[in-house]
């Protein structure tokens, strides 16, 4: 029989921080409060939290490699949000914000989690920020300490 390593929802040791982007606020502030209450909820001191904003959505990844690499916390959870328009914007902004975070996660001694949302329509960020889809920030939070915990029981930060 294998053995099955993997996180668990009990609060770990040590720091969170989110990363935000300002840029669609009505969006991204209901996903901080999603992500802000799952890790309370889940244990975690909000004096064990510190949220750090940038302008826009293609700022996250310079902000969160910053972070994740500060050697501070042992987790980091990225928030943005991405609609698409009517120009070819979108495409390049959600593909570089994920592939900065993808990197970002790979190279840092930290959890990192993604909790960037690009949709077609406005409906469907709103709906992913807490009205229809549950909410992604409390998604992308709940990751970040299972994946805390799982890298702890593997021995690595």
């Amino acid at each position: 029989m294998p053995r099955t390593f993997e996180g668990n929802l009990v609060s770990p040791k040590g720091r969170f921080a989110i990363t935000v982007s300002r840029f669609n606020s009505f969006i991204t502030d209901p996903l901080l409060a999603g992500a802000l209450d799952a890790l309370v909820r889940h244990g975690v001191s909000e004096n064990d939290v510190d949220v750090y904003r940038c302008p826009g959505t293609f700022e996250l990844s310079g902000l969160t490699r910053r972070v994740a690499t500060s050697g501070k916390y042992t987790g980091v959870i990225a928030l943005g949000c991405v609609i698409r328009g009517g120009t070819p914007h979108f495409e390049y902004v959600a593909g570089e914000v994920a592939k900065g975070i993808g990197q970002v996660s790979l190279t840092a001694d930290c959890a990192v989690t993604f909790g960037v949302l690009t949709t077609d329509t406005v409906e469907q960020a709103v709906d992913r920020a807490g009205v229809k889809a549950g909410n992604k920030g409390a998604d992308a939070a709940i990751a970040c300490i299972e994946l805390v915990n799982l890298y702890a029981t593997m021995g690595v930060k």
